[in-house]
């Protein structure tokens, strides 16, 4: 499968699982409606309608595209980190209970894991 080529810091988030400075990223202040795709292998990860402001200076969304996003649990237990289900790239950290939307979750995104496809 071929993807896409990352620079050196996209490599660091999405294959090394870093994490970029909150408030650095294109689209933790974005509202354009359409759909967040993986940076890595452009497959469809968040609708835009799932968007909201955390106020943490990452991207942060309620919900996914069905079947799009992975959960797994932390080595210590501590946090669940979520990747491309395509590709495995790291895209952040899920987090549950905060009561933030009514759905109560927030996938929290590295700017740098995605890309966006404007609605046509």
């Amino acid at each position: 499968m071929a993807y896409n080529e990352l620079t050196a810091q996209e490599k660091h988030v999405i294959l090394d699982k870093g994490t970029e400075r909150s408030f650095s990223g294109k689209y933790w202040n974005y509202s354009e409606t359409g759909t967040y795709i993986c940076r890595q292998c452009n497959a469809e990860l968040f609708p835009s309608s799932a968007k909201f402001d955390s106020f943490t200076g990452w991207p942060s969304f309620d919900d996914t595209v069905e079947g799009a996003v992975e959960e797994i649990t932390d080595a210590d237990g501590s946090r669940t980190e979520i990747v491309c289900a395509n590709c495995k790239g790291h895209l952040g950290h899920v987090f549950r209970g905060e009561g933030m939307t009514d759905k109560s979750t927030r996938h929290c995104v590295n700017s740098i894991s995605l890309d966006f496809k404007p609605k046509e």
